[in-house]
């Protein structure tokens, strides 16, 4: 086999005799085909092989899966690899037994009897590499058929996931801290290609009790060029930012099953070459439309986040996010599937207020705890003001993975800056008020004793008697909120994403607060005002169809049964504007019911619980959750 030799003099626990190591450098070139290791991979290597735990985060298309291969086969034995999706492990195994290595996968795409027959192989030694899903792993049957094996190493793919996808979506990633008590003694590798240091902190907690090296490589990928625009015509901006590109392939990522295949069929009726894919598919028809991008030029997969996780497309020259996605860790590994042959690629999102009112709800309706959800919402927290920085926006994202940047150049707040007024001294105010409550609080508190808003806690705390309580109540909160925001974006402050969301002064805010350079803001925040937010999206809903047609058909049924059982008119349930609106805001609480147009308070008793179920019902239909 590829990577051992044997040395019968010395007999491995299934009977078999235990490898004499190979040169990891002479698997590189004669397995792999590779003369020398890229930067960074041969540390990770000679670690596992030394028998220590690793961590590695490297950006996508630095080799990752090389990582832990070299290893496994230097090693010898049998080596676990725990993957998150049956395509992207069928993958890796047809470029591996391409290479001459016995590797195998254990999955559901398969039936039995090719499941039974590749674990007797497994058992009879002759697999080298064998690909488990976590729920396929963690069983007490599976674990304990493992652990009488030759196991020389575990490699954890996609480890960000045991972090960021919970314990109530996919328990078994939970689970996997198990492993170093099944399997005392082998050496643990866990490989993402992005994981902020909030992240990097949960998966040595939980995977290696503490115990790991981490290796970090850069997260910048100076060939992609990033943009993002407040959404106004999605479908209108990305025709104008596909113009120009016939015959290029790219992602076109959206929130909902349903939408992707809306886009596709846009797309399609626009003269492009697109094509829909999401976890509902049936797998035939997911692995048809995933070949059909892997082989084909000028194709366009409008996606949910099902698809993209190990895809090694390296001619993906654009991503467009058509929705806000959840995380800037979600944001970053969208991304990389662009530009992995390091050509130049461009990647761009367009966002609204309601992408983030619906991502707040996603969250708040997790089933994985208080604390997985105060989490999520300072993730998205720092989406939000990566989305408003004022400034670089690579630097802005480098420094959410804790890298510092000059300016890039090769992003759009760069190529075109936006208008920008001096702001330092209310940006000292700001630090201030932020150094004086403690550096433990949150932009919201921040901006009430910035605008002189009481509040039960700032009088407990005494908050009212800063010297900055109130000095920018002629601005008022929701300014103070922007300029955080900013501030946040700039790299003046950061959020404790780990902690409880309270802002710190980085070192580049502390120069700031001592007068050292100067802050200037966007006068035009992206946020605004309830009323003109509310006036926009219905206007933006009739003349642009920016209202699912789907919802609205549904809200109409409800208030027509509604109607009959009154004996009344539909309009005197609710007008077709007031449907219209609702569909646009997608109320699920009373509190958010209250706020859609021609909702009073007779109506909000009457109305708010069956319209809130329909509403709610729609919106989980939509996201696959029911």
């Amino acid at each position: 086999m590829p990577g051992e030799e044997i040395d019968k003099r010395h007999p491995n626990r299934g009977g078999a005799a235990r490898p004499r190591p190979v040169s990891p450098h002479d698997i590189l070139r004669k397995t792999f085909g590779y003369e020398t290791f890229r930067p960074g991979q041969e540390g990770i290597v000679t670690t596992l092989l030394a028998g220590r735990n690793v961590l590695a985060v490297m950006p996508t298309g630095s080799g990752k899966s090389l990582c832990y291969q070299v290893p496994a086969l230097a090693r010898g034995g049998l080596a676990i690899v725990v993957s998150p999706l049956v395509a992207l492990m069928q993958d890796q195994v047809a470029a591996l037994k391409l290479a001459g290595v016995a590797a195998e996968s254990i999955n559901s795409a398969q039936d039995r009897e090719e499941n039974v027959a590749i674990w007797r192989r497994v058992a009879a030694g002759e697999v080298r590499l064998l690909y488990l899903s976590p729920e396929r792993l963690m069983t007490e049957r599976m674990v304990g058929a493992l652990a009488r094996l030759n196991v020389q190493l575990i490699a954890i793919d996609e480890a960000h996931c045991i972090s960021q996808w919970g314990p109530a979506f996919r328990p078994e990633y939970d689970m996997l801290q198990t492993l170093r008590q099944s399997f005392p003694g082998v050496p643990i590798g866990a490989f993402t290609a992005t994981a902020d240091e909030a992240t990097r902190r949960d998966i040595v907690g939980k995977i290696f009790g503490g115990d790991a090296e981490v290796y970090v490589a850069g997260f910048d990928r100076p060939n992609l060029q990033l943009a993002v625009s407040p959404k106004d015509n999605a479908k209108q901006q990305l025709i104008d930012f596909l113009d120009g590109r016939a015959g290029q392939s790219g992602i076109v990522y959206a929130l909902s099953r349903k939408s992707t295949e809306e886009w596709a069929a846009f797309l399609v009726s626009k003269g492009f070459r697109a094509i829909a894919y999401h976890a509902g598919m049936s797998a035939e028809d997911r692995a048809e439309a995933q070949s059909l991008f892997m082989t084909e030029k000028g194709v366009i997969v409008c996606a949910t986040i099902a698809f993209g996780m190990g895809i090694d497309k390296p001619d993906v020259r654009f991503v467009f996010h058509a929705d806000l996605p959840s995380s800037l860790d979600a944001y970053y590994q969208e991304i990389g599937r662009a530009g992995r042959d390091g050509s130049p690629a461009d990647v761009k999102m367009v966002y609204g207020l309601g992408d983030i009112q619906l991502r707040r709800r996603f969250i708040d309706q997790e089933e994985g705890g208080d604390e997985r959800r105060r989490r999520e919402h300072k993730r998205l927290d720092a989406l939000v003001a990566y989305c408003e920085a004022p400034e670089c926006r690579r630097q802005n994202l480098l420094f959410y993975f804790g890298e510092e940047s000059p300016p890039c150049g090769n992003c759009d707040v760069c190529l075109d800056p936006v208008h920008l007024v001096d702001g330092t001294a209310e940006a000292q105010w700001v630090l201030e008020a932020v150094k004086t409550t403690g550096q433990r609080f949150g932009a919201a508190h921040v901006a009430d004793v910035l605008a002189g808003k009481s509040n039960e806690k700032g009088d407990t705390l005494r908050h009212t008697e800063l010297p900055v309580f109130g000095i920018g109540k002629a601005q008022g909160r929701q300014h103070w909120q922007s300029m955080i925001r900013q501030l946040v974006g700039g790299g003046y402050l950061a959020i404790d994403v780990a902690g409880y969301g309270g802002l710190s002064i980085s070192p580049k805010g502390h120069a700031l607060a001592r007068g050292d350079g100067s802050f200037r803001y966007r006068q035009d925040p992206v946020r605004t005002s309830r009323k003109a937010e509310r006036a926009r999206k219905l206007v933006a809903a009739v003349e642009e169809g920016g209202v699912s047609d789907a919802l609205l058909q549904r809200l109409k049924s409800l208030r027509a049964k509604l109607a009959k059982e009154r004996k009344v008119p539909a309009y005197v349930v609710f007008t077709d504007r007031t449907l219209i609106d609702m569909a646009a805001k997608r109320p699920l609480t009373r509190w958010d019911f209250g706020e859609v147009h021609g909702v009073g308070e007779s109506k909000l008793q009457q109305f708010a619980e069956v319209f809130l179920a329909e509403i709610t019902r729609h919106v989980q239909q939509e996201s696959g959750v029911a």
